[in-house]
């Protein structure tokens, strides 16, 4: 097997196809198509599905892909690590989160310290985020606290209490605040399947007896938001992440204490990646300036 081959697959599995690989790594469709081949036939595996100018990852190819990423990390490491001396930091950052509320106030900062990162980001519930971080497909996640592991290093960024809201009219203006046995007889906006906050929420009724039973699934924080500005029914957040808008009235959750806390983490065998530990790093200190001024 040589690295030259492993290049080429992992190009066209990141890229999508032989003529983009071949533009990535400045060669030409046909010697990447010739590297791709020769590792398939050393190894008598299929790594894509090839269907006219479409390709696809087999299962096997999938597997491979996913170590192909650990590889060529790996390599970039120690190319950061033989140039050590540089004090330019630059790549890719890609976040993905279940809410943003609790990095935005400081990703700003970041940006103008380092100017050279580029950073992505998305949404996604804790499964997601879990599922990608291992995938090597985002470098750092936000989520609802949670025991994810020790392949996991975590950063605790605070609590809240989860609170319920609904659009203005939606009840009574007297009406701020409901038990969740009187919640059972209202129309739910829950997430999907794999949010903290509902798993949350349906553990916390069960222990008292009851059942939340969502009257619609919405996937994503803004998709629940926009549902219930509609006026139709009760969605959950917590507090933090509220933030200001005026189509929507607070409702407290009467006689529970559901407090959300949310935490930054990353794989631990990725510590040394340079950008993700530069935003750690940044993210530690902005963190512990936030929670002086709380306290102050």
């Amino acid at each position: 097997m040589r690295h030259s081959q492993l290049k080429a697959f992992h190009y066209v599995a990141l890229t999508g196809g032989f003529s983009r690989a071949a533009e990535a790594l400045f060669l030409t469709q046909p010697a990447i198509s010739e590297q791709v081949r020769k590792l398939e036939q050393d190894y008598d595996v299929l790594l894509f599905h090839r269907e006219r100018k479409m390709v696809s990852l087999t299962p096997e190819g999938d597997r491979l892909f996913r170590y192909t990423k650990q590889y060529f990390e790996i390599e970039q490491q120690i190319e950061e690590y033989m140039s050590a001396t540089s004090a330019t930091v630059d790549g890719e950052l890609r976040i993905i989160a279940d809410s943003a509320h609790h990095i935005t106030f400081f990703l700003g900062k970041f940006r103008n310290r380092y100017p050279n990162i580029t950073v992505t980001l998305r949404t996604g519930n804790t499964e997601d985020i879990l599922e990608e971080l291992r995938g090597y497909n985002a470098d750092i996640g936000i989520a609802g606290s949670m025991a994810p592991g020790r392949d996991m290093e975590v950063m605790n960024l605070g609590s809240s209490q989860i609170m319920a809201f609904a659009a203005h009219d939606f009840l009574p203006p007297s009406k701020t605040a409901l038990t969740l046995k009187e919640l059972t007889k209202y129309p739910l906006i829950f997430r999907e399947t794999g949010s903290k906050t509902r798993q949350q929420l349906e553990e916390v009724a069960k222990k008292q007896g009851l059942s939340l039973t969502p009257a619609i699934v919405a996937e994503g924080r803004e998709a629940v938001r926009e549902v219930v500005a509609s006026g139709a029914g009760i969605g959950f957040v917590s507090e933090a992440e509220f933030g200001n808008d005026d189509r929507f009235t607070k409702i407290h959750l009467q006689g529970v204490d559901i407090q959300m806390s949310e935490v930054m983490l990353h794989m631990a065998q990725r510590r040394d990646v340079k950008v993700i530990r530069t935003f750690v790093d940044f993210a530690r200190v902005a963190q512990q300036e936030k929670e002086t001024r709380a306290t102050n």
